[in-house]
């Protein structure tokens, strides 16, 4: 069994724009991750392209900075088994035309300049990325809690 893990998923401003966030969030709490962080922000400049600066050298990159700077984005830290991979798999591909019915981005995604979310691709990059959008003490902590997580052994 695996351990739990933390993963970075953004809903993009053409996702809020359009009222997704509930769905969103929605899909991760059926499959029974925990919402452990969420904050609805315009972040600045300097932020996205930090966020993005593996892709710095495309000519895309200038367009995409600017699209992200567009409108607010709703920055969720979700923690469960897995949930770097399964994550990503209920985003769907990054390009919506080859995104699964049944996806996020399947279900909602217009084209691959406007595909309403990010999800950190390895547990690296979602501790990065977490670590931008995030201050530790605004991430939750159900570790002391005085209920067992239902997916989690005791």
């Amino acid at each position: 069994m695996s351990t739990s893990e933390r993963t970075f998923i953004a809903i993009k401003p053409d996702g809020v724009q359009r009222g997704l966030i509930g769905p969103i969030i929605s899909r991760f709490e059926q499959r029974g991750f925990k919402l452990v962080a969420i904050k609805l922000v315009t972040p600045p400049r300097e932020l996205l392209e930090k966020h993005y600066a593996d892709l710095s050298d495309k000519p895309f990159f200038p367009g995409l900075v600017s699209y992200m700077l567009s409108g607010p984005i709703c920055a969720m830290i979700w923690e469960g088994r897995d949930v770097v991979k399964t994550g990503r798999a209920i985003l769907g591909a990054t390009n919506p035309l080859a995104s699964a019915p049944g996806t996020i981005r399947g279900d909602y995604a217009i084209d691959v300049g406007r595909n309403v979310c990010h999800g950190s691709d390895s547990i690296e990059s979602a501790q990065k990325e977490i670590a931008l959008w995030f201050k530790e003490e605004e991430i939750v902590s159900y570790k002391h809690s005085q209920f067992d997580w239902i997916y989690e052994k005791p």
